[in-house]
């Protein structure tokens, strides 16, 4: 949806400068509907590309993008390393930042470790506008034609993922080349170009890169439109890095928008782009001249030509160096300044006060932003049930507590935690059942099934104490029950390791770890053996036992079945995390 809503948006907003120029152009003979209808779909098909584009390269390397953000971000400097490295392999700086929050969510990154990362993202932005710049066009449709025939006639999932890059790569230059064929005839129009000058004052160009960005919500489209006129010598580089400037203010409204209702983790990161971002154009504002002999430098010439042809050869690579170049810098400037950036955003960005309404607890990973990149989506899902199992575990030491004490106040405390167990439950339930229609790899759908029933495992055993061994405990309370001396050391061994086994198997899924999986399963003779124990030692009191006495044993063996039970359930999660020893 969000494709064609931008497609829309950008064909409405191009279409001003050229209906203003309309009857102008009529006058002169140029055939205005042809021009217009190039120059629309062109641009539409240079969105489309771009937009299947980044969606295949998130589907290729997301998850292993993941891993390396993860890993590779010990410092601020290696962090803006690997924020560009990621951001360029995927193409979103939007999904680099939703990853970044969730590791500073899980403590697992710094605030100001999160920042170099932000700013490295903003660097890797700028691959595409270089590869725009190479204008390989003509091998446009051969990309075309490639990228199809991996998408629709391979079997293999990682080929049609391939297809689908080079069929968007090639969508791309094919839009650049409908768009500048179809603005050609402009060339020779005197009030377009005037109007096309006009770019070249800064705050213009930056107001004008700002907003269609805003709109768009790329500035890789927008850097990419700007270099598509500039290869047909509609914009001088001075124009052309004015509206590459505001495209990264533009690009602040989509990081803004994004983190509305989200934790207070992203909006820090938002403020953290949009301080950047403002302050890196502010500082290049007085010095857009001298970016534009620097980028000239760099750049290749051609002295061979002259005029409009030496202008559209030259400047597009130019914009293209000129719009790294002024990233990197920014880098370099503020990479100094993460650490009073991280207490600026803090000071701006408190933490909310605690409402009397509000909710125990909330999901700490979930992101709706990733939803349309399932391999992602389903990582953020692994540590949100493994937020769920913490509560669990929490829950299950309590309860023995509980028990041995007789405590009303204890018992009641464990069935009001299995409301946020329930609430977590329900909010993972509700993300993989948005996530379950999207388009999902076998591989993803085999991750999706491991989830979705390790979700409601879990859940199954915070019925299980909240419901079955809570009761048990109020009747205790009720009746005053007490379980023999003899038996309280058997149920306190067979409660550690039922204990050990969801903590075990809370690591299997929440970190898909296969090793852990097999220590819960190794666990079962070792519950057997408790558990037959306990039988035992109940038989024998069975055997000359009063009357008053077996209603204890009655809950002495409820108490047993449930814990037996709970390691039941665990088993069955480890079992999806292994199924080949299932």
């Amino acid at each position: 949806m969000r494709t064609f809503q931008a497609v829309y948006i950008a064909l409405l907003l191009s279409i001003l400068p050229v209906s203003a120029l309309g009857a102008a152009t009529a006058e002169a003979g140029f055939e205005w509907p042809l021009m217009s209808m190039g120059l629309f779909g062109g641009l539409a098909l240079f969105l489309y590309g771009m937009e299947k584009m980044t969606e295949a390269l998130k589907a290729a390397a997301g998850e292993r993008m993941k891993f390396v953000l993860e890993k590779l971000t010990g410092n601020r400097f290696t962090g803006a390393f690997t924020g560009a490295l990621v951001t360029s392999v995927i193409q979103s700086s939007s999904v680099t930042t939703v990853l970044v929050v969730g590791f500073v969510s899980a403590g697992l990154m710094s605030l100001g470790q999160s920042i170099g990362v932000i700013m490295g993202a903003n660097i890797g932005t700028t691959i595409t506008a270089q590869i725009v710049a190479f204008k390989v066009t003509k091998l446009a449709l051969l990309l075309i034609a490639v990228g199809f025939a991996l998408l629709f006639a391979s079997r293999h999932e990682r080929s049609r993922t391939y297809g689908g890059i080079i069929m968007g790569l090639g969508l791309v230059f094919y839009g650049m080349n409908v768009m500048s064929e179809a603005m050609a005839p402009l060339r020779s129009y005197p009030p377009f170009l005037d109007f096309m000058m006009r770019m070249e004052t800064p705050v213009v160009g930056i107001a004008v890169g700002g907003l269609f960005t805003a709109l768009v919500q790329s500035s890789s489209a927008t850097t990419g439109i700007v270099i598509v006129m500039a290869s047909q010598g509609f914009i001088s580089l001075p124009a052309g890095i004015a509206l590459a400037l505001g495209a990264n203010v533009g690009t602040c409204i989509t990081a803004l928008l994004a983190s509305l209702g989200k934790p207070r983790n992203a909006v820090r990161a938002a403020t953290v782009h949009v301080i950047f971002n403002v302050a890196g154009v502010l500082l290049w504002l007085g010095f857009i001249d001298r970016l534009a002999e620097l980028a000239a430098l760099l750049s290749p010439a051609h002295p061979d030509l002259t005029g409009l042809a030496r202008m559209a050869s030259e400047t597009p690579r130019q914009i293209a160096n000129a719009n790294t170049l002024f990233n990197v810098a920014n880098t370099l400037v503020f990479i100094g300044f993460t650490g009073p950036l991280a207490r600026l955003v803090t000071r701006l960005v408190p933490d909310r006060p605690r409402r009397e309404r509000e909710p125990v607890i909330r999901p700490k990973y979930l992101d709706d932003g990733l939803l349309s990149t399932p391999s992602l989506a389903l990582g953020l899902v692994r540590p949100e049930i493994g937020h769920l199992g913490v509560q669990l575990q929490l829950m299950l030491a309590q309860i023995r507590i509980a028990l041995k004490s007789r405590n009303r106040r204890l018992l009641v405390e464990v069935a009001s935690m299995d409301d946020a167990a329930d609430l977590l439950h329900a909010e993972v339930t509700r993300y993989l059942s948005r996530l379950a229609k999207q388009s999902l790899t076998e591989t993803e759908q085999a991750e999706f099934f491991l989830l979705s029933h390790a979700a409601d495992h879990f859940e199954g055993i915070g019925d299980l104490i909240e419901k079955d061994l809570v009761t048990l405990g109020q009747k205790m309370v009720l009746e005053e029950l007490h379980p023999s001396a003899t038996m309280w050391p058997l149920l306190n061994a067979l409660h550690e390791d039922v204990a050990l086994a969801l903590e075990t198997v809370v690591r299997a899924v929440s970190q898909n770890d296969l090793q852990a999986a097999r220590q819960v399963l190794a666990l079962k003779q070792q519950i057997r053996n408790r558990v037959d124990a306990a039988l035992r030692r109940q038989a024998q009191s069975l055997a000359g036992s009063e009357e008053t006495r077996l209603a204890t044993l009655r809950i002495e063996f409820e108490i047993i079945d449930r814990f037996n039970r709970i390691y039941s359930l665990c088993k069955r999660v480890a079992r999806l995390v292994m199924p080949q020893e299932g």
